[in-house]
């Protein structure tokens, strides 16, 4: 049975009766998503590929047949064999998938880092399951790569699926994900993104989208610890360090993986990942892992770098579910442990500090108002910075002191005293919705000015700085 026999795989008999052959042919044609709350203020139109609607919670799903089809094929697996996987556990769950409705055995092997629902649902399909060492070299002995080589060559008629090096992994997005998209968007799409682990995914829907409209930007987000975003950006090969963040980031360069097709790779940290992936599910539903946060966290950073307007249709993948992860980034107590939580004020949300500010006026500047005016409200008022909005009250971006400061010093620029504030706004401005929680809210004033929050239409309804967050924090102490 081929990838497309899969995809016709669906039997009707009699009037009424609409049912499967078997599980596999219920891989693939996920839906689209669109983003709101956590996308709001930005103009284009943010779609998730939301993965974990497959079989087996992930889009791994979609190479685990494949890859076992081919081996057959080419008489590397035969009956009563074994399939042997390094892996993170997605690959896995969709290798086991094929492997009960075939018959074949399997043994994974996985890094510590990852979490215990993975191992105990891997072992539920009836997988033995090998945990190795995260904290070593890719050539190590003790490596999930390495142990998993040397178990192949242990276990008779064992083949090893080889996903950062199987050329059936990008082939399989580039026939059935890739299409997917191309036709869900209607040919639409102008920017493709997902995180980056073997490369499969984004290789081969990449090549497949570019083939349909060359224009099509490819964008990969990698976890700050890995050696891909350097790699590309510079060519060079850096020493990888430690992330939480599960099935993205390298420290090597994958077969899989083909750096050609990319355009550019956004780097993202774990802290914003995993506060993403805890808003995706609390302000949109969708309750996905922390690969998946990554990748929406470094598609809005791309969309703010480049101002992408409304022209923009942006697809971004969530991976897998976030019932992998429960023990993990929806845990509190790891979260705070691990440094990506601060003390628990789990029902404060941006609308109730935004409510409690001393005075409840907002005041915003529209980009055609002079500078000298926007100087004199701003010094009446005693306030730093001013969201600026069009005619519809929508959201610009922001003007502060330091904008205009650095303006004013400029020494090739002759002032002039209908000088407008138009060239000093700054676009790449934090959003939120009214219901935003605390944790939301600190993970992006870290290293910015302010917060702006915005209601269901994108229309201003506050801003919060740093220290409108401590002034209502320390008036909740008794």
């Amino acid at each position: 049975m081929t990838i497309s026999d899969l995809r016709s795989a669906r039997t009707t008999i009699g009037e009424g009766i609409d049912y499967h052959d078997n599980i596999l042919s219920t891989i693939g044609h996920t839906p689209l998503v669109r983003l709101n709350a956590v996308a709001s203020g930005l103009e284009p139109l943010i779609l998730a590929k939301v993965e974990y609607f497959n079989p087996g919670g992930s889009v791994k799903d979609r190479i685990g047949w494949p890859i076992i089809e081919d081996a057959e094929r080419d008489g590397r697996l035969r009956p009563g064999g074994t399939i042997v996987e390094a892996t993170s556990g997605n690959t896995g769950v969709g290798l086991a998938i094929a492997a009960a409705i075939t018959g074949y055995r399997c043994i994974f092997v996985m890094p510590d880092k990852m979490s215990q629902e993975k191992i105990l649902l891997l072992r539920a399909f009836g997988a033995r399951v090998v945990v190795t060492p995260t904290a070593v070299e890719p050539e190590d002995p003790r490596s999930y790569y390495s142990v998993a080589r040397r178990l192949v060559e242990e276990t008779p008629n064992a083949i090893l699926a080889n996903q950062y090096y199987n050329p059936v992994n990008p082939q399989a997005h580039f026939e059935t994900t890739g299409p997917e998209i191309w036709q869900q968007t209607a040919g639409r799409i102008t920017h493709f993104i997902t995180g980056m682990g073997t490369g499969g995914t984004i290789s081969g829907v990449g090549r497949y989208l570019k083939s349909q409209n060359p224009e099509i930007q490819v964008i990969g987000v990698d976890p700050i610890g890995s050696i891909l975003y350097e790699l590309h950006r510079s060519g060079t090969m850096t020493a990888a360090e430690g992330y939480k963040v599960e099935g993205i980031g390298e420290d090597f360069l994958p077969g899989a993986t083909d750096l050609s097709i990319i355009d550019e790779i956004v780097p993202v940290n774990d802290r914003e990942s995993l506060l993403m992936t805890r808003r995706l599910v609390r302000e949109e539903g969708l309750f996905c892992g922390g690969s998946g946060g990554s990748a929406v966290a470094g598609a809005l950073k791309y969309i703010q770098q480049h101002r992408l307007g409304t022209d923009a249709v942006v697809v971004v993948v969530l991976p897998d579910s976030g019932s992998r992860y429960l023990s993990k980034v929806f845990d509190d107590g790891w979260m705070r442990e691990n440094g990506f939580l601060e003390q628990v004020w789990s029902d404060v949300r941006a609308g109730d500090i935004q409510s409690q500010k001393a005075s409840g006026q907002i005041f915003t500047a529209r980009a055609g108002d002079l500078l000298r005016d926007v100087v004199t409200l701003m010094k009446s008022h005693n306030i730093s910075q001013l969201p600026v909005v069009n005619d519809e009250s929508r959201l610009i971006g922001l003007v502060s002191e330091i904008d205009l400061l650095n303006h004013m010093l400029l020494a090739d620029h002759v002032h002039q005293p209908d000088e407008t504030i138009e060239s000093m706004i700054n676009s790449d401005v934090p959003v939120v919705g009214p219901n935003a929680r605390l944790e939301t809210l600190m993970s992006l004033i870290s290293d910015r000015a302010a917060v702006v929050i915005v209601d269901g239409d994108d229309r201003v309804t506050g801003i919060l700085t740093k220290i409108d967050l401590l002034d209502f924090l320390s008036s909740q102490i008794r």
